[in-house]
């Protein structure tokens, strides 16, 4: 099985996370969250009445009048997040060529160079009375080639994967401009950081004009970028928003894992962006699954593989020292969804005794969760948490403060747990057995 994992599996997967962009993306992504948890925080003061409605009138008569105020937080953040991750992407992408390939360009640079390009590919164009034009739907919120909600709806969530596109294009174009010498040199006695500035100046008209003919080409068959851009994004959205598209999400996770490489760094970074922009959906009334901390409030309860469960069977009801050693090292850590510990100090990798329960034991929890959500037994994750938060109180938080998600989070803990007991009991009497063996060796031997 391993052999398996390892031929059809760990090198398909761990070859694209080594890819330039993705590692940048990865960074903008974990960069990005702090930005939205603070947004999400002013979001649970306007769901909060939702949740419990002995607060609306408390609501009505306090947090509703400023409400405008503090949501300005949240519309700068998760309603900007597009522009975050443009930000971050080609931040992370210039430096990585400028180290790795030692082109002598300057991330800040790269990062002012994608902005511009960003701000000329959003506007809708067309032709109006045989003139380009930007374009006006009043009745849309279009207004001069921008469409408005809360503010210009393509710096949201809609605008992720064109941020990528963008980010990418201009880093690139910037690099090979200063490796092909089309920049502009001043005289040595001009300071280096005046001269430095001058570096972007060539690449800057360069992606300017890509942009511009962007937006040509994209017009002349009456559309743009970000329209035709939404295709494939919308394809990918509607994979994690099914069960079988999250099982096999999981399935690839934790194969990874068990061949020792970081699955969910690998699977789930990618899929960040599409986990941000479903809050948006969520927060207007939208039933996406894949949003927020969907993974670590329900899923991946004490860490991957759902572990919280098996951690508490070795502290209390395991026999064999090994166990019983590593239950007492990892309880804290798993309340926390931390079980590096464990995964390695059990160890579960390469581990067939406990393989099985460690693929199963998600993909379960993932069908909990997918299913409580789906039937609208709890809400939607409309709030994004920090990963480490507890069980329960992260799924309480995550869905504005509900009772029953918490309470969904313990059932998913618990069904991890009866999948786990049998290989528990089975691997700790293999263990016992190993340890005894041991022992009158020790004593033979003295």
């Amino acid at each position: 099985m391993f052999d398996f994992l390892e031929k059809y599996i760990m090198g398909p997967m761990t070859k694209p996370s080594q890819f330039r962009m993705i590692r940048a993306i990865t960074f903008a992504g974990m960069t990005s969250i702090s930005f939205t948890i603070v947004g999400s925080m002013f979001l649970i003061l306007n769901v909060l009445p939702q949740a419990f409605p002995v607060l609306e009138g408390i609501w009505a008569v306090s947090f509703d009048q400023i409400s405008v105020v503090y949501m300005l937080a949240n519309s700068a953040t998760i309603g900007c997040i597009a522009v975050y991750f443009l930000i971050g992407t080609a931040f992370e992408y210039a430096r990585i060529l400028a180290e790795e390939d030692e082109i002598d360009i300057k991330p800040i640079n790269g990062v002012l160079t994608a902005l511009m390009a960003m701000f000329i590919c959003i506007p809708q164009l067309g032709i109006v009375d045989g003139a380009i034009a930007l374009l006006n739907d009043p009745e849309n919120a279009l207004i001069n080639g921008w469409t408005m909600s809360g503010g210009p709806a393509r710096f949201g969530a809609t605008g992720i994967f064109c941020a990528f596109i963008i980010a990418w294009f201009s880093v690139r174009i910037y690099a090979l401009c200063v490796e092909k010498n089309i920049v502009i040199k001043l005289p040595d006695v001009v300071p280096d950081g005046v001269a430095r500035s001058f570096t972007a100046l060539a690449p800057g008209f360069l992606v300017a004009i890509v942009c511009m003919l962007i937006q040509a080409v994209f017009m002349a068959f009456g559309t743009d970028f970000y329209s035709f851009i939404a295709i494939p994004f919308g394809f990918v959205v509607n994979i994690v928003d099914t069960l079988p598209g999250i099982l096999v999400i999981y399935f690839l996770i934790h194969a990874l894992w068990l061949v020792g490489i970081h699955g969910a760094t690998i699977v789930t970074s990618p899929l960040q962006a599409v986990a941000l922009s479903n809050l948006v959906v969520n927060a207007s009334g939208g039933s996406a699954i894949w949003a927020g901390e969907f993974n670590n409030a329900f899923v991946t309860v004490g860490g991957s593989g759902a572990t919280l469960g098996l951690t508490i069977l070795m502290l209390f009801l395991a026999k064999s020292e090994q166990l019983k050693a590593i239950g007492k090292a990892e309880i804290v850590p798993a309340f926390f969804n931390i079980n590096e510990p464990l995964i390695f100090g059990l160890p579960i990798v390469y581990n067939p005794a406990l393989a099985i329960p460690f693929m199963i034991a998600p993909m379960a929890s993932a069908t909990i969760g997918y299913l409580a959500i789906s039937l609208h037994i709890i809400p939607s994750v409309l709030v994004q948490m920090p990963w480490p938060t507890p069980v329960g109180i992260g799924a309480f938080i995550s869905c504005g403060g509900s009772f029953m998600a918490a309470g969904v989070a313990i059932v998913c803990v618990l069904v991890a747990t009866l999948i786990y007991f049998p290989f528990f009991k089975q691997y700790d009497k293999q263990l016992c057995e190993e340890e005894a063996q041991k022992l009158a060796e020790e004593q033979a031997a003295a």
